[in-house]
C-alpha cells in the first residue's frame, strides 16, 4: 500500500533504523513490538502484519514517534485508509488492532485515552457454499499433493493454514482422525480423516520420509518447533514425527532463527490449484479454499448431523458461528414456496 513519505519531516525519526529511547537502554521501537508479539505467542503472520501497519502509521505521520501522537492521529490514519485507499472494513480493523497493540502493550498507554476509537462495521455476508456435485468436479481437477490437501479441506473441514501446517504426528491412521493443533484461537480439536485419502496420504508420507532422511544425511533435517519445545526436547526438531505432512520442495531460511530448514508448502500452491479448478469447472461462484470448509459444514448439516457435532468438528467457540451454515437448508426464503411456483399449480 502506497503511503505519503515526506522527505523533510519535523520532529521525525527513522522507523527502519528503529532509534533507541532516550536512556539508550531500551530496545528500538519495532524491536520492542516484535519481542512483545513473540512473548505473547502471536503467529509469524500477525507479527508481519502488525509491524507493517505500525510502519505505515509512522510514515503517514511524517515519521513522528507514536508517543508524540494521539487519538486524532489514529483516526486520521484510519480515515485515510477508508476514504482514500478504500480498504475493506476487515483491513481497516486489522490496522486498528495493530495500533491498539502498540499503544497498550508496547508504549503502555491507557486505552481510556483512545476511548472514541471504533472498529469498522463488517458486512454480514453469507458463506460461499459449493453443491456436492461442484465439490466433486473441483476435486477431480486436482492431482497429487493438491488432491490430498483438497480432500482434507472438504473432507475434514480444515482451514487452509491448518492444512499446510499439519505435522506427521497429528495424523492418526488407527483411529482415522486428525488432531488440529493450535487452530484459530489457539485451540486444539479432533476431526475425521477421510477414508478416501488414506491410501494416497500413506504413500505421500513414505515419499517425504525418504526426503527427510536425505536432508538428515546432508546435515539438515530440522523443522520449526513452536514456543520452547526445541529447548525442552532438543532432538525433536529432527524427528520424523514433527515434520510437516506437506513440506516445501526446497529448504529455506527461517526468518526468526536464521536456520536453514524445510518449511511447510506455501499456501499459495493450494490456493492457485483450487482457483484453477473452479475456473475449469466453469463455476461462477466467487469460491476459494475456505469455500471447501463451508461446504463441509453445510453438507454435514444437510445429512442430518446435529449442529453441536459440526461445531466441534469446525472448532467454533460459539454455536452461533456455526448457525450461519443453516441458511442453505432453508431452501430459498426460509423454506417458503415461491408464489410463482404456486400460481399455475392444480
Amino acid at each position: 500500500m502506497a503511503e505519503r513519505f515526506p522527505t523533510t519531516p519535523n520532529n521525525s525519526y527513522d522507523p527502519s533504523s528503529m532509534v533507541k529511547d532516550l536512556d539508550g537502554t531500551k530496545p528500538r521501537l519495532l524491536d520492542q513490538v516484535r519481542h512483545c508479539i513473540r512473548r505473547m505467542h502471536y503467529s509469524i503472520r500477525t507479527e508481519e502484519s502488525y509491524l507493517g501497519w505500525i510502519k505505515r502509521y509512522i510514515f503517514f505521520h511524517d515519521k513522528r514517534h507514536p508517543n508524540d501522537l494521539n487519538e486524532n492521529h489514529i483516526t486520521d490514519f484510519l480515515n485515510y485508509l477508508a476514504v482514500q485507499r478504500k480498504v475493506a472494513s476487515s483491513t481497516q480493523n486489522q490496522a486498528l488492532c495493530a495500533l491498539v497493540f502498540l499503544y497498550r502493550h508496547v508504549l503502555k498507554k491507557e486505552l481510556s485515552q483512545f476511548e472514541n476509537l471504533t472498529y469498522a462495521k463488517r458486512p454480514l455476508k453469507l458463506p460461499v457454499v459449493f453443491t456436492r456435485e461442484e465439490v466433486r468436479n473441483i476435486l477431480l481437477q486436482l492431482d497429487g499433493v493438491t488432491w490430498i490437501m483438497g480432500q482434507l479441506l472438504y473432507g475434514a473441514g480444515l482451514r487452509l493454514m491448518e492444512c499446510v501446517r499439519l505435522r506427521v504426528k497429528d495424523i492418526d491412521f488407527g483411529y482415522q482422525q486428525i488432531v488440529v493443533r493450535n487452530g484459530k484461537g489457539q485451540k486444539d480439536r479432533v476431526t475425521m480423516l477421510p477414508e478416501i485419502v488414506v491410501e494416497a496420504l500413506s504413500r505421500h508420507l513414505e515419499k517425504i520420509k525418504l526426503a527427510h532422511a536425505i536432508d538428515l544425511k546432508a546435515g539438515f533435517g530440522t523443522v520449526y518447533l513452536p514456543y520452547a519445545l526445541e529447548r525442552k526436547y532438543p532432538h525433536a526438531n529432527r524427528s520424523w514425527s514433527w515434520q510437516y505432512v506437506f513440506p516445501a520442495t526446497k529448504r529455506s531460511i527461517d526468518p526468526r532463527t536464521g536456520i536453514e530448514q524445510r518449511h511447510h508448502l506455501s499456501e499459495a500452491v493450494l490456493q492457485r490449484a483450487i482457483k484453477k479448478a473452479i475456473k475449469s469447472c466453469k463455476i461462477t461462484k466467487p469460491g476459494s479454499c475456505h469455500s471447501m470448509r463451508h461446504s463441509f459444514a453445510t453438507h454435514l448439516l444437510e445429512s442430518g448431523y446435529d449442529i453441536r457435532t459440526v461445531q466441534e468438528l469446525l472448532g467454533h467457540k460459539d454455536v452461533s458461528t456455526t448457525m450461519i451454515y443453516t441458511h442453505v437448508l432453508n431452501k430459498g426464503g426460509k423454506g417458503v414456496q415461491s408464489p410463482s411456483d404456486m400460481l399455475f399449480k392444480n
